[in-house]
């Protein structure tokens, strides 16, 4: 009886050391439009409650100033994010404040001049 609970025990502890992280989940993309400064992406509450997003550009350069990222209960949290994204460039991790948190939209602000001439697509990851 004790070897089960010593061999139940070990197993659990063994299983649980090898869960892997939790994965990154697309919240949204938008093609930034240059004749605008910004962009929303929309985020529902069905996608759950988050701690950390991450932001990753595609087809094109973009020069972003910041993100604005409005919460379900009206908070909102404004995020400098000053970076020159190459194309498939991504960006930092970034903690959100507070428990797990939910966003109802992304606001990005970004520079207009679109040197590369390629339109470049803004794809947001949130992790739980």
């Amino acid at each position: 009886m004790n070897a089960r609970i010593l061999f139940f025990a070990l197993f659990s502890i063994l299983v649980m050391s090898f869960t892997l992280p939790p994965k990154w989940e697309k919240l949204g993309s938008r093609k930034v439009n240059f004749a605008l400064e910004k962009d929303t992406i929309p985020v529902g509450a069905h996608e759950g409650a988050f701690t950390k997003l991450k932001v990753q550009v595609t087809g094109g350069s973009l020069n972003m100033k910041k993100m604005v990222v409005h919460f379900k209960n009206g908070e909102k949290k404004d995020i400098d994010l000053k970076h020159n994204f190459a194309k498939g460039s991504g960006s930092r991790v970034i903690d959100l404040p507070g428990n797990k948190r939910l966003i109802s939209k992304i606001v990005f602000v970004y520079d207009t001049k679109n040197r590369s001439k390629k339109r470049a697509t803004v794809h947001v990851f949130g992790r739980h």
